[in-house]
């Protein structure tokens, strides 16, 4: 059987619930959240609910989309060493890192905009550097979820570490709710298409 690992970036504790840097643990949420719901419409016993629990590195699920096996970590690094998390499950599981997907907040990117590549460089962003530095490549599908860039000189961390207000998050809904078609497609027909298909929307 076929088996992924999507990882959604972020920071662990409570405190940054709901922040901007931690829309890689909302978007794997909103994934599982999904999964469930479409089981639970199906009459097999089999499904049981998929839930994330603590584990080495990661909270973590296993769940499946159409017969692929998912790995789904929020790892508990803390964003600056979650190439630390990623290497440690792609190896415990044996997956080849053409199966691995990560969900990364993205300053240069207009609110809601998704951008799917599979290799780039960090763009400034701490959480990548380190991936790219423990993988030792560049060349893994990520999506880039776009948070906006309304901050003055000198206030990037407030902001990358604030929480999105009522309005920012019923913008963002639409968005994140896409999550399970991507995915669904990403195993299926590759990252190309996939790319193909939601980077022109």
């Amino acid at each position: 059987m076929d088996k992924y690992l999507i990882v959604g970036l972020g920071n662990p504790d409570k405190e940054y619930d709901n922040t901007r840097h931690n829309i890689g643990y909302m978007v794997v949420d909103e994934l599982i959240r999904q999964i469930n719901d479409k089981n639970s419409k199906n009459d097999s016993v089999n499904n049981k609910e998929a839930k994330f629990s603590s584990d080495r590195y990661a909270y973590k699920c296993e769940t499946k989309i159409m017969g692929r096996q998912l790995i789904v970590i929020k790892p508990t690094t803390y964003m600056n060493l979650s190439g630390k998390a990623i290497r440690y499950w792609l190896d415990k599981e044996n997956i080849p890192i053409e199966n691995l997907f990560i969900i990364v907040d993205d300053l240069a990117l207009p609110l809601g905009t998704m951008r799917l590549r599979y290799k780039g460089s960090d763009g400034g962003h701490n959480g990548l550097k380190n991936i790219i530095e423990i993988l030792g490549t560049s060349a893994f599908n990520r999506m880039r979820f776009g948070i906006g860039s309304d901050f003055h000189k000198g206030e990037q961390i407030d902001f990358v570490l604030g929480k999105f207000s009522e309005e920012e998050m019923g913008l963002l809904k639409p968005y994140i709710t896409k999550i399970y078609d991507i995915i669904k497609s990403f195993v299926m027909v590759g990252m190309d298409k996939t790319m193909n298909l939601y980077n022109k929307k």
